[in-house]
């Protein structure tokens, strides 16, 4: 497979390679690309490995980069599968054992961004190789945006709803994805095809509605584990986020201990996709920061 990374950044054409794993009996799809530590890289809700394609281009000169589609989503086929953030964090844990990573460093998106710390958090209990975050406006429970339609959808009409509309939401998909950008404007042209891909996979609305039904009790386990998070964190958000609430950042930031935060003006839910140098370069100056922390750490 062969992507070409978009004219406007300037890169090179990357090879990336399509791999599948099965993990806690769940078969996951995985690309990957380049040399270097290893990054694992997590979409959001009805997204997938697709909505990184600016980012891994610029990433891989440096890093080795896996971009997951988790089980349930992006262009994984697994029907009636679990797909709460408890659950995916639990198949990540299991996906960086199976690597035998001795670490890495997640970066992650939305939905993404609280199923990493998850993960983080139970890899801190054990192991310890989940070394760095950064978390593009990461799903959080100081966030309010969204809850009631949240709440809504994960009852039983409303889980009647998500069956029968969501396979034949075709004709909305264009307004929900302008609508996750801060200028309708930067849509690029490969996105709706890109994320409808994913959308309308069968049984996909059986799999959203097991992540709305856990969403609840799953931000109750966010909560807690949280402050456990001392890891060194990066935290990327749009000033025009419509998705996760701009003002949530910096809750999140507060109890996060070794956190920073980069705001990304103009910018809406997908700065990857919206302003994706500038999303690059904030990326790149944090991960290549760290490396030289680890390299300066290192006994002479």
């Amino acid at each position: 497979m062969v992507w070409n990374a978009a004219e406007g950044l300037r890169l090179p054409w990357v090879e990336v390679n399509e791999r599948w794993t099965e993990v806690r009996g769940q078969r996951m799809r995985f690309l990957e690309t380049g040399t270097g530590s290893p990054l694992l890289l997590i979409h959001g809700l009805l997204g997938g490995s697709f909505c990184w394609r600016f980012t891994i281009p610029a990433l891989a000169r440096k890093f080795r980069v896996h971009a997951v589609d988790l089980p349930g989503a992006g262009l994984s086929d697994d029907i009636g599968v679990d797909c709460s953030m408890s659950r995916q964090a639990e198949r990540l844990n299991a996906f960086i054992e199976l690597m035998r990573w001795n670490e890495v460093t997640l970066v992650a998106t939305s939905f993404g961004g609280a199923i990493a710390m998850l993960t983080a958090a139970r890899d801190l209990e054990t192991a310890g190789r989940v070394r760095s975050l950064v978390l593009s406006s990461p799903v959080n429970p100081w966030s309010d945006f969204g809850q009631r339609r949240i709440r809504l959808l994960s009852s039983r009409l409303g889980g009647y709803f998500l069956r029968t509309v969501l396979p034949i939401s075709r004709p909305c998909h264009g307004i929900a994805l302008r609508r996750m950008y801060g200028d309708p404007r930067c849509v690029p042209a490969d996105a709706l095809e890109g994320y409808r891909a994913s959308v309308l996979r069968r049984g996909r609305a059986q799999n959203v509605l097991t992540t709305l039904r856990a969403w609840q009790r799953d931000l109750a386990l966010l909560r807690d584990a949280i402050p456990k998070l001392r890891i060194p964190t990066l935290l990327i958000w749009g000033t025009r986020d419509k998705a996760v609430d701009p003002r949530s950042a910096g809750a999140l930031q507060e109890r996060l201990p070794n956190s920073e935060l980069k705001l990304i003006r103009g910018a809406g839910h997908l700065p990857f996709e919206e302003k994706p140098e500038e999303f690059n370069r904030v990326l790149l100056e944090f991960l290549e920061g760290q490396q030289r922390n680890k390299l300066a750490d290192r006994p002479i």
